[in-house]
């Protein structure tokens, strides 16, 4: 079993209501995330891959363009934009392109990490 991973930066601005940290998080303001998505199976016989690194690194590039600058409140299918939540969205618009096991953000100034794993059904596909 093999897992390969690809990773990509984004600048981006957010605001969240509701948490403890109150106004803190209820004004906007922004970090710098990394992203990073997980390959994970047998490669191909025929190629000798796991995944055609172009093809993911087009999705990504595609993500970053959604992500980069913005103002994740205002981005549809990501109105809380929590990491959970981030994770969770790249993930549902990357998996289509291989066997995604995981997507994990990185807010590294706050020594934060969170990751979602591909639900375990979709690792069987």
């Amino acid at each position: 079993m093999w897992e390969l991973t690809k990773s990509f930066n984004f600048e981006a601005a957010h605001t969240l209501t509701g948490t403890t940290l109150g106004a803190a998080s209820e004004e906007i303001h922004g970090h710098s995330f990394r992203a990073e998505v997980a390959v994970r199976g047998l490669p191909d016989p025929q190629t000798g891959m796991l995944i055609d690194l172009g093809l993911l690194e087009g999705k990504l590039t595609e993500m970053r363009r959604t992500l980069d600058h913005k103002f994740l409140n205002r981005i549809e299918g990501l109105e809380r934009p929590t990491l959970e939540n981030i994770t969770r969205f790249i993930f549902e618009r990357v998996q289509h392109v291989g066997p995604i096991a995981r997507v994990t953000i990185y807010r590294d100034s706050c020594g934060e990490t969170c990751t979602y794993y591909a639900p375990v059904d979709h690792e069987r596909r």
